[in-house]
């Protein structure tokens, strides 16, 4: 990648995006391509061969998605489903029609099995059944990530996936009706600090930013309070609070994206998952766009042979290294917020997949590790929240 290569990123707008927007201007990367939902619907695949017929570009990260917490997952099942489908069908197509470099498609970590072994190593996909609540996400980035793979395999093409854990950051979505466990998590807390201190006019400018379609008088506002469990004196928090996450700052999500798409190529990743195919020589990726990777590595072998090659799993989990559960996560915020009421657990709302830490020994062997500790995540979020 040059400093002035032409780089598409999809979901410019979103947590991830935002983080590897910023990543590649620090960086130096000056011909960024991006565009709002309302420039260009990359769920219509008219609209987006147009866009790539036009501004050519050589690198695309496909950040865009439809994402949301547990309600909106299970609430919203065939909209997840759908548009993921459609965002990630056009985008990849096009980028192997229109000869795009290296694509970097990013999934989530509710790909895996629900009772996945722990740490999840990326060989655990499609071992066993998914977490019904998020069952359409994760099968829609299943597929994109297969689809990926499946263009690299039979055209050459240079996608990678990378399976982030679960993120925060600065540009996280706080709205109480959509959002996952992290920004709900901090922003009920905050509001329950305002109530305490009796800041009203501070409740209703947070609810200005985020909750445009409610009335701001006294008496909506404490029944938008009350409707999630906010009060004076406790928050409500959806489930029993044993489940456990990893967290991943996105800073750090986006520095580790980027150094994929500048350092690591797909038979590399190849290589990995299936080290007899290249003699464990991985030299020929310097040619990588010159060469055809499935005539190379792949050859005229009978697919019913005993030892047909089989290429899965080329995907790279990215994550933190260490997970705590929800009523950790939960204390670490109202310890930051400094609010000393309850935290109240609510068993009767779904605790999702008991346990997802992420295996990162791949990602780390290839040269990357996090740098964000989740005590300095939190705060620094904290304080941009506040600064709003």
């Amino acid at each position: 990648m040059q400093a002035d290569s032409r780089i598409f990123v999809a979901g410019h707008r979103g947590l991830v995006g935002s983080a590897i927007t910023a990543e590649l201007q620090n960086l130096g990367f000056t011909n960024l391509i991006t565009r709002t939902h309302a420039e260009l619907d990359l769920g219509d695949m008219g609209a987006v061969e147009k866009f790539f017929a036009k501004e050519r570009p050589e690198y695309v990260i496909l950040a865009a998605a439809k994402v949301g917490g547990i309600y909106a997952n299970n609430t919203y099942r065939a909209d997840f489903l759908y548009e993921n489908l459609a965002i990630q069908n056009a985008v990849i197509y096009n980028a192997y029609k229109h000869g795009v470099k290296k694509l970097l498609f990013l999934g989530s970590s509710c790909i895996y099995p629900k009772l996945a072994p722990q740490p999840i190593v990326e060989s655990a996909l499609l071992t066993s059944e998914l977490e019904y609540t998020n069952e359409p996400y994760a099968i829609a980035k299943i597929a994109g990530m297969k689809l990926c793979e499946s263009f690299a395999l039979q055209y050459g093409c240079n996608f990678i996936s990378v399976m982030p854990t679960n993120l925060y950051g600065e540009q996280d979505n706080f709205n109480l009706e959509n959002s996952h466990v992290f920004p709900a998590l901090l922003r009920k807390i905050h509001l329950a600090k305002l109530l305490k201190c009796g800041d009203i006019d501070g409740i209703a400018r947070d609810m200005r930013r985020y909750d445009t379609s409610q009335e701001l008088d006294t008496e909506s506002i404490m029944g938008f309070l009350a409707k999630h469990g906010i009060s004076a004196k406790s928050v409500r928090v959806w489930g029993s609070g044993n489940v456990r996450r990893e967290f991943l700052h996105a800073a750090d999500m986006a520095r580790a994206c980027v150094y994929v798409l500048r350092n690591i190529d797909f038979c590399e990743l190849a290589d990995m998952a299936q080290p007899a195919l290249a003699g464990g020589d991985s030299n020929g990726c310097a040619d990588y766009g010159a060469q055809d990777f499935r005539a190379q590595n792949l050859g005229a072998q009978d697919p019913s042979a005993k030892e047909a090659r089989e290429i899965r799993n080329t995907h790279i989990n990215i994550g933190y290294g260490s997970d705590v559960s929800i009523r950790e996560l939960a204390e670490h915020i109202r310890e930051i917020v400094s609010f000393d009421g309850e935290l109240e657990f609510d068993v009767s709302k779904p605790d999702g997949t008991p346990r997802k830490l992420m295996d990162s020994s791949k990602i780390n062997a290839l040269g990357w590790k996090p740098s964000i500790d989740l005590e300095s995540g939190i705060k620094r979020v904290y304080e941009h929240y506040c600064r709003l």
